[in-house]
């Protein structure tokens, strides 16, 4: 851990002093491709590069003001640092580059190497990558910078039923293909896994996000099997995106020095997502589902759902772009996120009722935009959520204020 302080340390140090040599600097890299697909998120990021050193650094950062009531109880103001990201990259030679991302959340109570890896390009459908994986489940696990959003909040879908931002060590290949208005583009990887963790949790049901607490997933399996994940996406430059992704393997340890002691168990998720931009108008809408299926053992109570849905919808209206102060281009948007999440799909064996244990949330926001890189952002939520009992749901409400932007 000492390393990693040290080593961020030097670096960021290292670059605040390069930038006293104007002749260092090249400009922010710029995406060369105006339309892109999900995928490609990683690497679309603007970073400082510099012509003498093959090093490129970027980065974000996230902080806010929220207070919520749920049910007329309140904790009161609370300022909020979310996290800063450093981005690390390199074109080691032609075909190879490397990237990285390090991820510092709640002021520097936890941090992660969220993203490393290395890709070799040996053709635009066949890239070897290898490291450590953002599991390219859904959309938002790949594309989840702060600045992107207008929420001060990530989804409740993609960090409370998925775990959010979910690496691991693995090796996969990846392509892209582009014939006019269209682009095809597809990853496949073998990685880490879950564990036990998924159904043994302080949530005390089950609750995939869990795993993200085992740092050991970084070294061994628990399972001894590599988890799959694996994505399509088709996008038209007039349409939009639409993409299916796949993620399963057996998350217990079914045997032990060669024993069989359980049967394999296995966690599948299937997610679809999709992106739009309505022409004239310029209304944004994006938006992911996922359905979750665990083997949870018999001798489990029901509060241990094996089924699991949910997602949410974005919708973000340009109402004003125009020069403003300083700046040339600013925006200024109007957004509504629409989520739901139930973590336990079906019914009492006993009654035949629903099982309860769901949450839905609105989230009306107001965000200024002084650059596309920088974003300001007001939001309101009104939150229901219910037990497994079905009883009356409690309700959260409130505001937050919040400022995210690269640097």
């Amino acid at each position: 851990m000492r390393l990693l302080y040290i080593s961020i340390i030097t670096l960021i140090s290292f670059s605040s002093n390069a930038q006293i040599d104007p002749s260092l600097l090249k400009k922010p890299v710029k995406d060369t491709i105006k339309q892109a697909l999900n995928m490609d998120a990683v690497y679309n990021r603007p970073s400082m590069s510099f012509s003498k050193i093959p090093v490129s650094i970027g980065g974000y950062v996230e902080t806010n003001w929220q207070k919520m009531t749920t049910d007329g109880v309140s904790e009161g103001h609370q300022f909020q640092a979310r996290r800063m990201s450093v981005f690390i990259s390199s074109a080691i030679s032609k075909r190879v580059k490397f990237l990285s991302e390090i991820e510092f959340e709640d002021g520097g109570k936890e941090i992660a190497l969220e993203f490393a890896s290395v890709d070799v390009e040996f053709h635009p459908l066949a890239n070897l990558r290898a490291g450590i994986i953002l599991n390219p489940i859904g959309s938002f696990n790949q594309n989840h910078d702060g600045p992107k959003w207008e929420f001060t909040d990530r989804p409740i879908s993609a960090t409370q039923m998925l775990p959010g931002t979910f690496s691991n060590s693995g090796v996969g290949l990846y392509g892209k293909k582009y014939t006019s208005n269209w682009m095809f583009g597809y990853e496949m990887y073998l990685s880490g896994s879950f564990d036990n963790s998924i159904i043994e949790n302080t949530e005390n049901k089950t609750f995939l996000p869990a795993a993200k607490e085992n740092p050991e997933r970084f070294e061994e399996i628990n399972s001894g099997e590599p988890l799959f994940t694996g994505k399509l996406a088709v996008r038209n430059s007039k349409i939009g995106e639409i993409g299916l992704s796949y993620m399963g393997g057996v998350y217990n340890k079914f045997q032990d020095d060669g024993m069989i002691i359980d049967k394999k168990r296995r966690v599948d998720v299937v997610a679809v997502d999709f992106n739009s931009t309505l022409p004239k108008v310029k209304t944004f809408i994006t938006g992911e589902w996922a359905w979750i299926h665990v083997d949870v053992p018999s001798t489990y109570g029901q509060q241990f759902g094996s089924k699991q849905h949910g997602g949410f919808v974005d919708i973000v209206q340009p109402v004003l772009k125009r020069r403003m102060l300083d700046w040339e281009n600013a925006q200024l948007n109007v957004a509504c996120r629409f989520e739901y999440v139930d973590w336990n799909v079906g019914s009492f064996r006993e009654t035949g009722g629903d099982i309860g244990e769901d949450v839905w949330s609105i989230m009306p926001a107001v965000s200024f935009r002084p650059t596309a890189q920088t974003v300001i952002r007001l939001n309101y939520r009104f939150q229901k959520q219910r037990d497994i009992l079905k009883n009356p749901p409690a309700t959260t409400d409130g505001f937050s204020i919040g400022i995210s932007t690269y640097f």
